[in-house]
């Protein structure tokens, strides 16, 4: 063997082995979603897809929420690292002793809205319509709708997660998202209108990254690591989402490539990632100001008692130079 032959192969073997070591000091992390795999979630299957965790040192497995997965049990027992949260259901923890905390913002605002038959010109002509809400919006956004526009709660029924009730019946209304309800209305050739809470100054984020005060305090380079590259994420499957898609339909095979497409679309043109303060500061920017109305939203509409610490469900420490 010549001596430049025995230098590459050297060489070679010494990459190799960096590459192996640098692999094996990956942080393994566990990432709860909020329900089965859909578009809402492609900018994490992306990161996995593409490497993106991988590159900043994350080796994550993502695990899907559902109706019968409790995500706050899962994440104070330990079983996840970080979860999919919602403002609410974070404030509402923090009340009874979880000490969880919102490290960043991947949607602008909260996707709930209402569909609504054509008939309907605004939320304010809910009244004397029958609503389909589930479980989870008679303690979020419901207590919200009710005090904006005098709704009465003799009004709703149980939401079915289907929507043939609401075609059989043109004084139904239902709760639902822009990226999903409206594409099955389409394909099933029946006219509504959608209304997004947010528009009417519903003031939560959307999709947020939440984890435990201690995953904070004592590994807040990982979690920068894990909101960086999440963001990195979602900015990528934005772009080209085919990479996160495999994924997504991987772990949930009924989802339709259709159905993807059209939420991809509508993320796009409805800014969720990079409108509002997004727009200036940066994706996955939050505000004082913004956990502030949510907060007293909570406590005006009775969800919440007042309390002094509830600024301890959100932190900004991880949110600096976005824009990079």
């Amino acid at each position: 063997m010549s001596f430049p032959t025995l230098v590459r192969k050297t060489l070679t073997t010494l990459a190799l082995a960096a590459t192996a070591s640098l692999a094996h000091a990956q942080d393994k992390v566990t990432f709860l979603t909020s329900w089965y795999a859909q578009a809402e979630h492609g900018g994490y299957y992306q990161a996995v897809a593409t490497g993106i965790y991988k590159k900043h040192g994350l080796d994550v497995t993502i695990k899907m929420g559902g109706p019968q997965v409790n995500a706050i049990q899962i994440i104070a027992a330990g079983q996840a690292d970080f979860i999919m949260g919602k403002d609410f259901q974070t404030l509402s923890a923090i009340e009874n002793g979880v000490p969880l905390t919102t490290v960043a913002a991947v949607f602008q605002m909260e996707p709930q809205g209402m569909v609504t038959h054509p008939d309907v010109s605004s939320l304010a002509d809910l009244k004397g319509k029958t609503i389909l809400l589930a479980t989870s919006g008679r303690t979020s956004w419901w207590p919200w709708l009710k005090i904006k526009h005098g709704l009465k709660d003799d009004q709703t029924r149980p939401y079915s997660f289907s929507m043939a009730p609401f075609f059989a019946d043109k004084n139904v209304a239902q709760q639902g998202y822009p990226g999903s309800e409206p594409f099955l209305a389409e394909k099933a050739g029946q006219k509504i209108k959608f209304f997004l809470f947010a528009n009417e100054g519903y003031p939560p984020y959307g999709n947020t990254i939440v984890t435990t005060r201690q995953m904070v305090k004592d590994k807040p380079e990982l979690v920068q690591r894990f909101v960086k590259a999440t963001l990195e994420g979602w900015k990528s499957y934005l772009d080209n989402p085919a990479p996160g898609n495999a994924l997504i339909k991987q772990d949930n095979p009924k989802m339709e490539d259709e159905l993807i497409a059209y939420s991809v679309k509508t993320m796009k043109e409805m800014k969720f990632l990079d409108g509002g303060d997004a727009a200036k500061a940066g994706a996955g920017v939050m505000t004082d100001a913004r956990w502030k109305q949510t907060y007293d939203l909570m406590v005006t509409s009775g969800q919440l008692k007042p309390n002094p610490n509830w600024q301890q469900a959100y932190t900004l420490q991880f949110l600096k130079d976005l824009k990079k």
